[in-house]
């Protein structure tokens, strides 16, 4: 048995038990400490919401990335095709012949009684669901709720150019297999505004929809156990939506699957599995939103083309919380975010994927996570520049004992720098070079992580700088690094 073993089992067999994360502060000492180093944490209410251009260099990208299999799903296979699980697109949703609640107003009988292009204010008061929209209406639907009472889906908007503003919708049923929801939308270019949605399995669903626009809407799914709750909003094989200024709370996931060029903007999302998560779905914006307490932050799916910039992203801890992910992403761009408290900063799984494409971190603060870059191997083709490195218990991780030396690393600050910078200009006078020491043990064996900061390892790992048993692995090499943090503190 060699040194190395002997010293990680008496590790582990003295080592009391420590929690691996740094202590959790509420979030409101978070936003606090934020507004300190002078962060601007104010969701920026309208500001112009435009797909930004993934290509590294200003220019257009080197091929369409809309295009893959499945993209069109739910919408060109032949009408005998048996519809799945998240329901048939092509299929007219039929008028309901009841409510499900005999004790109030049946809202569907307003609807029946609009004209065509119309607007429908109904007096206050409570109607019962289902309801289903065929033409293009306006409602204004202040004071109004809508109930399901526990059956099914609430409402259906299968009509293109309607606008829903201000109603309540709850109580829908709570079957997964008919995807049971406050609102399934299945037309173009519509506006969905300023409702509120509760008790309903799924929040808002997007079936073959486009450019509709869903903004400053309230969503909450059912009291269930995380796995069995509903999406949040979950968009099929729809495309160019635009996703801002909504507010949720306590759902599964907000998720877009076979879904290009949508914009998810100044949304909030807090205690849910991911905040967002995109599965086959490309050239995607994620544009200052704040995302508290979640499983996982973003999470980007075989996929990719996309940016995620100036989100804050917050508390996204346990076994697999991390803040962004990617698994086999391509030419994606995170910059800009603040990524604090999460187990995780970004997890890397076989990214970039592609052949000539890249992962581009850059401009971002990574403070007091338990590690700040992970990647499951080194393959290459990430850079990572004028980022911030603070507080973390792991600046990176790599998979398999290995190193990230084969991606770039330039120009970011980080917190463990032991250079100088005698002639003031800013930048380390030597590189910064970060080797692994006893952090291979817990790189090797995952569950030796809880015992990272433990006495026991910290004096293994000064002992192994001190006297190495084996030659420590180079991780990374920042030839440039910035004396000075990029972001006030």
């Amino acid at each position: 048995m060699n040194a190395r073993r002997i010293a990680t089992l008496l590790a582990l067999a003295c080592t009391p038990m420590l929690p691996l994360a740094p202590a959790q502060a509420d979030i409101d000492s978070v936003l606090k400490m934020l507004q300190d180093t002078g962060t601007d944490i104010t969701p920026r209410d309208e500001a112009p919401l435009t797909l930004p251009n993934t290509a590294d260099n200003g220019e257009a990208p080197r091929a369409d990335r809309s295009a893959f299999p499945g993209s069109t799903m739910g919408r060109d296979a032949s009408p005998s095709a048996a519809a799945d699980t998240w329901g048939d697109a092509r299929q007219q949703v039929p008028r309901p012949l009841a409510p499900n609640r005999s004790d109030l107003p049946w809202f569907q009988t307003l609807v029946d009684e609009a004209p065509e292009g119309s607007t429908l204010k109904p007096p206050a008061g409570r109607y019962a669901g289902p309801v289903v929209i065929h033409k293009a209406l306006t409602i204004e639907g202040e004071g109004v709720t809508i109930d399901g009472g526990g059956k099914g889906t609430v409402m259906v908007l299968q009509a293109s150019g309607a606008t829903l503003r201000g109603l309540h919708l709850t109580g829908s049923g709570d079957n997964h297999d008919s995807d049971d929801a406050c609102l399934n939308v299945r037309g173009n270019d519509n506006v969905i505004e300023h409702l509120t949605v509760d008790d309903c399995l799924f929040g808002i669903d997007l079936k073959a929809a486009e450019r509709n626009r869903i903004a400053h809407t309230s969503i909450r799914s059912k009291p269930f156990d995380l796995g069995l709750r509903g999406d949040s909003i979950r968009l099929w094989s729809s495309h160019e939506n635009q996703i801002v200024d909504n507010r949720i709370s306590d759902t599964r996931d907000m998720v877009a699957w076979y879904s290009n060029r949508n914009v998810f903007a100044r949304n909030e999302a807090r205690r849910s599995r991911y905040s967002l998560h995109f599965m086959f779905a490309n050239e995607n914006l994620v544009e200052d939103n704040r995302f508290y307490d979640n499983s996982v932050g973003v999470y980007v799916m075989y996929a990719g083309y996309s940016t995620i910039r100036n989100n804050l992203i917050s508390h996204a801890s346990g076994a697999a919380g991390m803040a962004v992910g990617l698994k086999e992403a391509s030419d994606v761009i995170i910059e800009n975010n603040e990524i604090i408290y999460c187990a995780v900063g970004i997890g890397s799984d076989i990214s970039p994927f592609e052949p000539d494409t890249k992962v581009i971190v850059r401009g971002n603060r990574f403070a007091y996570n338990g590690i700040g870059i992970s990647f499951t191997s080194d393959i290459g083709g990430t850079e990572v520049t004028g980022n911030d490195f603070d507080g973390n218990l792991a600046q990176i991780a790599v998979g398999g004992a290995g190193s990230a030396t084969k991606s770039l690393w330039r120009g970011n600050h980080w917190d463990d720098y032991q250079g100088f910078d005698r002639n003031a200009d800013g930048i380390g006078d030597t590189p910064h070079e970060l080797f692994a020491f006893a952090d291979q043990i817990w790189m090797e064996q995952p569950y030796a992580r809880f015992f990272k900061n433990a006495p026991m390892l910290e004096a293994l790992d000064f002992l192994e700088r001190l006297a190495p048993f084996t030659s420590p692995v180079l991780l990374l090499r920042d030839d440039a690094p910035q004396y000075r943090r990029q972001k006030a503190s």
